[in-house]
């Protein structure tokens, strides 16, 4: 769909596909900043080869494209969307309020990595006035369409400016992340924690291989056929608790071991030389990135060895600057994750319910900074005033 000049061109596709891959990651992940594989043409190349985004799933592509004089100078992922779940920012309850008035909330836009809540940039170009281009260009394309609303999801804090002047409005979460302050070693950085919760930790670890449990790091070619199908039984077990529904496809996993496997971390725990446990981490230029895990067999703290004390580790023996482990869980803090804010933005078309949403994140973000701020208090660091959680 076209919009713009003559020298100006916004215009969606159908498939990522349909864009040069080398054109995509140029602009996606330039060289002058850390690699984020989630807005990599590989991984969303992934997600709708393997048809785990689709429109038969809720999730129909329409990425966007900006062109001058011929010549892709901006793209942004983006997503006609069905339904709300898969993003990690919660709108349920305003399309709830937006039906019960009369309103149509979907189908909505979503500009995202699907399933993925890690922060990055969503407005793909090489200078802010691109950036903007894009922002406006993805509110003329909801009014086009009929959409109700537009959603940019964990967008960088530096999009945010532009995407208010657009007519977004801002949203603030949190998460928790941990931050590497010089450590070389994993008993460096015990050695920063008050004594009891350092105590703790060195307690969860020694009780997560009890019983002749064996955890191994994989990265690469090491991860065979064999792991994965392990994997995928882990995934399918956790989704299926946490969503009613795994999102993600079997062959997706194949896709990205094809394609990104030196971004790709499988920490694999196993008894008697079968996998029965796993947590998948994709690689980034300075961080690590927890995304998912699973088990066959319930071990006692072996959830936290495998998703946090194990990419601790391997983030310190990277030099990586931080590990990021995805959406809540306030138990983190105990295990040196600090509380940070995230951000995304939202355009409503509707003006009377956009006054109203303006009103409620106003509040929500007031309350959320409060949060934020409180729970600093809890981190176990010998620095830090820490009060148990």
């Amino acid at each position: 769909m076209p919009d713009g000049s003559d020298a100006v061109l916004a215009r969606t596709v159908s498939s990522i596909h349909e864009i040069d891959a080398t054109t995509w990651n140029a602009l996606a992940n330039p060289p002058d900043r850390p690699f984020n594989p989630f807005i990599a043409h590989e991984f969303l190349a992934a997600l709708e080869t393997s048809k785990s985004v689709a429109p038969e799933a809720g999730w129909a592509p329409m990425h966007l494209v900006l062109e001058e004089n011929g010549r892709t100078v901006g793209a942004a992922p983006l997503y006609a969307k069905g339904h709300s779940q898969g993003e990690y920012v919660f709108d349920h309850h305003w399309a709830d309020a937006f039906t019960r008035a009369g309103g149509r909330y979907y189908p909505k836009l979503l500009c995202a990595a699907p399933f993925t809540p890690v922060p990055g940039p969503r407005l793909l170009a090489a200078d802010d006035a691109g950036r903007l281009n894009l922002a406006l260009a993805l509110s003329r394309i909801a009014a086009q369409t009929g959409a109700s609303s537009v959603h940019v999801n964990f967008t960088g804090r530096e999009e945010q400016d532009l995407l208010g002047r657009a007519g977004f409005l801002p949203r603030m979460g949190e998460q928790f992340h941990w931050f590497n302050r010089g450590y070389e070693t994993f008993g460096d950085f015990l050695g920063a924690l008050v004594s009891r919760k350092r105590k703790a930790i060195s307690r969860e670890r020694r009780g997560a291989v009890a019983d002749g449990i064996v955890i191994r790091r994989l990265t690469g070619a090491a991860i065979t056929e064999r792991h994965w199908d392990a994997f995928w039984l882990f995934y399918q077990d956790t989704g299926a608790r946490k969503w009613g529904r795994p999102y993600l496809t079997r062959s997706f996993f194949r896709l990205i071991a094809d394609a990104m496997a030196d971004h790709l971390l499988l920490v694999v725990a196993e008894r008697d030389g079968a996998p029965i446990a796993g947590a998948l981490n994709f690689i980034g230029g300075d961080t690590l990135y927890g995304r998912y895990w699973g088990c066959t067999q319930d071990v006692p703290f072996l959830h936290f060895e495998l998703c946090y004390h194990q990419a601790v580790e391997f983030a310190i023996e990277r030099g990586f600057a931080r590990v990021e482990a995805g959406a809540q869980g306030d138990h983190k803090i105990a295990r040196g994750y600090e509380p940070v804010p995230t951000y995304s933005a939202h355009w409503i078309a509707n003006e009377s319910f956009r006054d109203a949403i303006a009103h409620y994140l106003d509040a929500e973000r007031h309350q959320t900074g409060h949060e934020i701020e409180a729970l600093k208090q809890y981190t176990p660091f010998r620095n830090s005033g820490s009060e148990d959680i």
